[in-house]
């Protein structure tokens, strides 16, 4: 909810920016995906501080549910869409890993299966049917994560309610009896309103923050429109990626006189200069060879 809040205060990305949409490197995704899912394994197993049982039931559960919710989103890919997709596979990995945390070490093996299940299904409605809509494309939220950590979060507890087993908060020194299917479905409730006095606390928090950045301290939230067409050079003056051209970039260059001046070259046409007999004029500062 606060990455969603803060995407409002921001502002759209441009349109350009917004129509055209690439993964930038999706080996690295699943890199980062990879080691994202491994080391949440100590995230919820750490819980009890002590190799102890129940640390290692949150590590299965972890485990269960995120495979689980992997496999749901991308069978829904494919019967939706006609085929899997590896990016959406790594969303219903981090759907999973996040509803699954508040529940690991409370629920039965069964119940991680049912949460994974729900992790890989509703977020995955909740981003290609609602995310889809006129009204949330208002909030220009790239990543997704009002999908992804949001809904999936308030799945994960709504679900801790309902699938939390009495010898599961025994392991954690709890004397909670456990959830709606061991008898006591006021916890269903206590979860509900627990999940919604956070998103109200991170909704008003959040917005507190960026309007006393904004209006107080007069610090702009975002670039201005030509900064943002140039991108991380107009902050760092460095590429992330210069593979086009010999280094030089794929659509634009400012090489010649620097961002400062104002000067833009469009270096799309780079390379059509063989074809019509005339040189590109040279790089300011480089040696002409003999």
């Amino acid at each position: 909810m606060t990455g969603f809040t803060a995407a409002y205060w921001l502002g759209p990305r441009l349109k350009r920016d917004r129509d055209s949409f690439y993964p930038n490197n999706v080996l690295l995704m699943l890199v980062g995906a990879g080691i994202l899912w491994v080391c949440w394994n100590g995230f919820n197993g750490g819980d009890p501080y002590a190799a102890s049982p129940d640390a290692g039931v949150a590590v299965l559960n972890t485990n269960i549910c995120t495979a689980m919710s992997l496999l749901v989103w991308t069978t829904l890919d494919f019967i939706f869409f006609k085929k899997p997709s590896v990016i959406g596979a790594v969303q219903g990995e981090i759907t999973g890993l996040v509803a699954i945390t508040p529940a690991a070490g409370f629920v039965t093996g069964w119940g991680a299966i049912i949460i994974g299940a729900c992790s890989g299904s509703i977020p995955w409605i909740s981003m290609n049917v609602l995310g889809r809509m006129e009204w949330m494309k208002k909030v220009d939220d790239v990543m997704g994560v009002v999908h992804t950590h949001m809904v999936a979060g308030f799945l994960g507890g709504f679900l801790t309610g309902i699938f939390a087993t009495i010898d599961g908060c025994a392991a954690f020194g709890l004397k909670n009896p456990g959830g709606a299917i061991e008898g006591n479905g006021k916890q269903v409730w206590l979860q509900i309103v627990g999940a919604l006095f956070i998103i109200g606390l991170n909704l008003f928090m959040t917005s507190l923050i960026c309007v006393f950045i904004k209006f107080v301290l007069r610090i702009p939230l975002r670039l201005n429109e030509q900064q943002l067409m140039v991108g991380d050079d107009a902050v760092h003056g460095e590429e992330a990626y210069a593979l086009f051209f010999e280094g030089e970039r794929s659509h634009i260059s400012l090489h010649a006189t620097g961002f400062d001046s104002g000067h833009i070259v469009d270096t799309h046409n780079l390379g059509n200069h063989h074809e019509s007999g005339q040189e590109s004029p040279p790089t300011p500062g480089a040696s002409k060879k003999s």
